[in-house]
């Protein structure tokens, strides 16, 4: 009998120890270098198996995930212009999504892709990661990205829960602010890594925050238990999204949330009866007049 309980702590402890080190991220690494003619193919192999071990390969939050919540994340590299040997500019493209509950489907949470990409890489150099330091361009973006995602995720299940997380993202801007390449500075673009976060965090575009709660969690989740408290949540999260964009209609972070979510929105909405479609298309093209015309179909069936 003792040894019965022995074994069943055991296993017991073994689960535990397994959930804690458990990786937050699914992410999937892809660096297409096929504008760059002329260069070896071994270096952007590597390039991707470096990066991917540094996205996949450590801890980043103190909670523990088992293998079912991890997020499901894709990063995009795509290099236009080798400038020197280990030298390289292009664009990085991150996705982002989440299970709905009771269900297969995952839901988009975030979709960014990002002009500011210049990079030095050095084969057979490990990624190395310091949360008080500017190291390189390459782990510094891949960082802020990963907290980004960590940041929209726990923000979809808990009303701002991602703050600690968008905290350590403007941290990672903050040290970057003497970096000679673009993308950090408030100064340079009102759509770059810097007002991203910094809107993130900022007091008008909480009604942002909270949308993005109500959206996933009273929202999507419910669907498969209660649909008609599902809609009604939904439809309440993208009405608040109005009082954001009065404040700042041109804003990077209200862009990004279409970017991710304008086709299940209307992939959503076509489903419902003419007068809502109309109601909503109406406030969406006021709202994200960069996809007008996609929702301008919801109209007038």
């Amino acid at each position: 009998m003792d040894r019965l309980i022995y074994f069943i702590v055991f296993f017991i402890f073994s689960i535990s120890i397994t959930q804690v080190d458990a990786q937050e991220l699914r992410c999937k690494v892809t660096v297409d270098s096929r504008q760059i003619e002329g260069s070896e193919r071994k270096i952007f192999e590597e390039m991707e198996g470096t990066i991917y071990q540094f996205v996949n390969g450590r801890k980043w939050t103190r909670d523990g995930f088992e293998s079912f919540e991890r997020i499901d994340c894709n990063i995009l590299i795509t290099l236009s212009d080798r400038m020197g040997t280990n030298n390289f500019k292009g664009s990085i493209q991150i996705q982002a999504s989440r299970p709905i509950y009771k269900t297969s489907y995952l839901s988009p949470i975030l979709n960014v892709k990002d002009n500011d990409f210049t990079i030095y890489f050095n084969q057979f150099e490990p990624l190395i990661y310091s949360e008080n330091s500017y190291n390189s361009e390459l782990t510094s973006i891949l960082s802020f990205y990963v907290y980004m995602i960590l940041a929209y995720d726990y923000d979809s299940y808990s009303p701002e829960g991602g703050t600690a997380f968008f905290q350590q993202a403007q941290k990672i801007v903050n040290n970057a602010q003497n970096s000679s390449e673009t993308g950090w500075k408030a100064n340079e673009s009102q759509r770059n890594r810097y007002w991203l976060v910094e809107n993130a965090l900022s007091a008008r575009f909480k009604p942002l925050r909270g949308s993005f709660y109500k959206y996933h969690r009273q929202g999507f989740d419910l669907m498969e238990s209660n649909a008609e408290s599902a809609k009604k949540n939904i439809n309440e999260s993208l009405k608040a999204l109005e009082a954001v964009h009065n404040a700042s209609p041109t804003s990077y972070n209200m862009q990004s949330f279409f970017d991710a979510k304008s086709n299940e929105v209307i992939n959503l909405y076509k489903e419902f009866p003419s007068a809502e479609r109309n109601d909503i298309a109406k406030l969406l093209i006021k709202i994200d007049p960069g996809n007008a015309g996609k929702y301008e179909k919801l109209q007038g069936r």
